[in-house]
């Protein structure tokens, strides 16, 4: 039995798109009995996992993937529909990109706390692209400043966009090039318009965000990735709901954010959960400015189980 590496495209549930080393895509499905890396998930593979496979049909491009590659990092969160479970949205990035936007859908800074805490679990590096530009006024242009001006300042890249206008579309480019970059957000933030004003070959569908709700209507049902050029790929996720955090402790929470985890060891008591413990040197820092305390609202929602996932 001959194995041919590859790496997974496209997942649709129960069959996967895989790439071979010449580029060419074969419909593969799981073996049996499968090994999913002592994870206890839904899906026991994702878009960015490079697998072993064997070809069980040339002519019809059909495959069966025998054995999972070990992964450099991974991006999970908790499974909505599957309480202990958890979902992989993917694997082997250099990057994680949110897409987030102030209004129409407007995008939660519990979200985005919640996102840059799973990346940083991995030390992915994450990217902020604020879009939708054109709907916000000076005011919200003054708030948005100031988020970026923190997240920045936190070792976060951040970046402004306009799909319809194109602009912010260069430094976006810029971004993903060479990188295999994660593409995740709320639905109806512009992800698919995004993408498809860098690469309109691909000609990803986009829908408009309801009114009603003000909420996004899904238009990504299963996370795929997409060649931009050589080296450059990126992975487009479904639109997330709300963002529960798989696979961590409480404890461990604080040291996920760059900028407590600085001052941890400086705690009177070494298991301070930076709550109402006396000596905490994180509680005295968001006292005196030096943590944000929309940063600080998140944690306390992260640690208390709070619903701060939206």
């Amino acid at each position: 039995m001959v194995l041919e590496k590859g790496l997974i495209m496209r997942s649709t549930g129960s069959w996967y798109e895989v790439r071979d080393k010449d580029a060419h895509i074969w419909q593969c499905r799981l073996k049996g009995k499968f090994k999913s890396l002592g994870l206890k998930v839904t899906n026991p593979l994702a878009v960015g996992d490079y697998v072993r496979f064997e070809i069980e049909d040339n002519d019809q491009n059909f495959g069966i993937i025998h054995e999972i590659l070990q992964r450099d990092n991974y991006v999970i969160r908790s499974s909505v529909h599957k309480t202990a479970h958890a979902h992989l949205l993917a694997a082997n990035v250099d990057q994680a990109i949110l897409i987030a936007t102030l209004v129409f859908p407007r995008t939660s800074l519990g979200f985005i706390d919640r996102f840059l805490v799973a990346i940083e679990s991995f030390r992915i590096p994450g990217v902020l692209v604020f879009n939708k530009q054109d709907l916000i006024n000076e005011e919200m242009k003054e708030f948005q400043s100031e988020l970026m001006s923190l997240y920045e300042s936190l070792g976060y890249t951040c970046i402004t966009t306009t799909a319809i206008n194109s602009e912010g579309l260069i430094p976006f480019v810029a971004l993903l090039e060479g990188k295999v970059s994660l593409l995740s957000g709320h639905s109806g933030v512009g992800k698919s318009t995004l993408v498809n004003a860098i690469a309109p070959d691909l000609d990803i569908k986009t829908q408009e965000v309801s009114s009603f709700a003000n909420k996004g209507v899904h238009t990504t049902t299963f996370a795929e990735m997409f060649e931009l050029g050589p080296g450059t790929f990126i992975i487009d996720s479904p639109g997330i709901k709300e963002l529960g955090l798989a696979d961590m402790k409480p404890e461990e929470i604080s040291h996920y954010f760059p900028e407590m985890r600085n001052l941890l060891n400086k705690c009177r008591f070494n298991n301070c959960k930076h709550i109402n413990e006396p000596g905490c040197s994180v509680k005295d820092a968001v006292e005196n400015g030096r943590i944000a305390f929309s940063r600080y609202e998140s944690y306390l929602s992260m640690v208390g189980g709070g619903d701060n996932r939206k």
